[in-house]
């Protein structure tokens, strides 16, 4: 329903001010023609041009106090979604026994990078960040809307030398996440935010692994994304500026060795710290596979209620309706010039 109210341009104090200013002007024109009228010497001023210039400062005083229509209007408000992505970098992401929606094995960090696209392409028109972890945590990709960016980072992922590894821990991304979900939270307070954490789940630090519940304060959901398999493979070595999968492409592959059996190491998926994190963050644990990707699983569905969570909000809409009183002004004003031009001729 709409409804007629006075709601002044320039704030009440002002647009009072000058509704008073201006009505007192218009009460001492008509005063002062009276007067004239009245007096010994007449005046030049007509009954008509007193009145067409009350009615003129009459019109600027309502003006000043903003006649406007008030309405309410409901609308649809949609929350924007954050995807922060953290991919494993450790050297275990070079081993080749993942799958991901075909039968073609490949290596665990190519399963992560095709992971990482779905999730672009789910959370098309969401801001994304990029976090990736091995030896420790880091922030490669602030929060941003380019998608490429995102993609672009994801390519370049490669597995740190098993040479300088000190082992998995799964908490490495830890406080980096922590930095960068608090400074989203804390710009963006009504944004629904989403973390997916993408590794092989496999901890073999000497280090008790540090929980993830400290980041649920700042989540609207959280998945673990596990690449790899039961079987597991092996590792291949690689030394300080190189990567595993650039050796592992050579014929002469060298393997990391266990120190207890002396042989070959077997690195295999760790279902179950998968789903201990996913757990501790309030949110769930996903294997990718053969037959499962993040386009086909339940995820891709789940995730539609954050890409379209809206909810119907009222709100009261305000539009100045001066326009009618602004084209009565001006044809009195030209009026006025008219009657001085032909008063200004019969003077001369």
């Amino acid at each position: 329903m709409k409804t007629l109210r006075l709601s002044p341009a320039l704030g009440w104090p002002a647009g009072m001010a000058l509704a008073f200013v201006m009505t007192i002007l218009a009460a001492a024109i008509v005063i002062v023609h009276i007067r004239r009228a009245q007096g010994v010497n007449g005046t030049d001023e007509t009954l008509i041009s007193c009145i067409r210039r009350s009615v003129c400062c009459l019109i600027i005083a309502v003006m000043a106090l903003t006649p406007s229509v008030a309405e309410m209007t409901t609308s649809k408000a949609v929350n924007a979604t954050d995807v922060v992505v953290a991919t494993d970098v450790t050297g275990s992401m070079a081993v080749a026994d993942a799958q991901y929606g075909s039968d073609t094995v490949i290596t665990r960090i190519d399963a992560a990078k095709k992971a990482v696209n779905d999730l672009t392409e789910i959370y098309s028109g969401s801001s994304f960040a990029a976090v990736s972890f091995g030896a420790g945590g880091r922030l490669d990709v602030p929060l941003t809307p380019d998608i490429g960016a995102i993609r672009n980072w994801s390519q370049a992922l490669v597995p740190e030398p098993t040479k300088v590894s000190s082992g998995s821990n799964l908490d490495a991304p830890l406080d980096a996440l922590l930095r960068e979900l608090k400074a989203i939270r804390t710009a963006h307070p009504q944004d629904t935010i989403v973390l997916y954490i993408i590794t092989d789940g496999e901890q073999t630090a000497r280090e008790t692994r540090r929980t993830f519940s400290s980041l649920r304060q700042y989540l609207n959901d959280a998945f673990t994304i596990g690449v790899g398999s039961d079987k597991g493979g092996t590792i291949p070595e690689s030394g300080a500026g190189t990567n595993a999968q650039d050796e592992n492409t050579s014929n002469e592959s060298k393997w990391v060795i266990d120190p207890s059996t002396g042989q070959p190491g077997i690195s295999r998926m760790d279902k179950k710290n998968l789903t201990e994190i996913a757990d501790e963050m309030g949110g769930k644990a996903l294997i990718v596979n053969a037959s499962e990707t993040l386009k086909t699983s339940d995820l891709a569905k789940a995730s539609k209620r954050w890409r379209v969570a809206n909810g119907p909000r009222s709100r009261e809409r305000v539009a100045p309706v001066v326009w009618p009183l602004a084209i009565v002004l001006v044809a009195l004003l030209a009026w006025e010039l008219g009657a001085w031009i032909v008063m200004d001729r019969r003077l001369l």
